[in-house]
């Protein structure tokens, strides 16, 4: 089992809640090799959400409004370990550039468009706890 990015899986969950799916996750998910998870709403947020992005440090995850979202970030980080473990998940494929999901580049901050080098919350904790993540865009 593979755990997915929710939105790339056809779910209306993105942060502007938009409905982009990928065909090959959707048909992952269709013949039930791939279990899809929203970290964000798993953690309580909205569809649609005001944007956000980790800080520069990765202390926090703030809205572009100012909002200080991180126990929610954390929370549902936290919730899709707990069902990648519970389906005995090894791999994760996540959506490219999120607070969340991002895989190696992700959003500065400063909601200026800029990337930096870095993982969203949850695909960090999936990495720390020896899950393989993948990124889709």
């Amino acid at each position: 089992m593979i755990i997915v990015s929710a939105c790339l899986a056809g779910y209306r969950c993105r942060y502007d809640g938009k409905i982009v799916p990928d065909a090959e996750i959707v048909a992952l998910v269709k013949a039930g090799k791939a279990i899809p998870v929203c970290p964000e709403m798993m953690g309580g947020l909205t569809c649609p959400r005001v944007p956000s992005e980790r800080t520069a440090d990765d202390s926090r995850v703030i809205t572009k409004e100012g909002g200080d979202v991180t126990e929610a970030f954390r929370t549902g980080a936290e919730e899709t370990l707990r069902m990648a473990r519970l389906y005995g998940c090894t791999q994760a494929i996540l959506k490219a550039k999120s607070p969340s999901c991002g895989v190696g580049q992700i959003y500065d901050g400063t909601f200026s468009g800029t990337l930096r080098t870095g993982f969203g919350v949850t695909a960090q904790l999936l990495r720390e706890n020896g899950i393989a993540v993948l990124v889709k865009d």
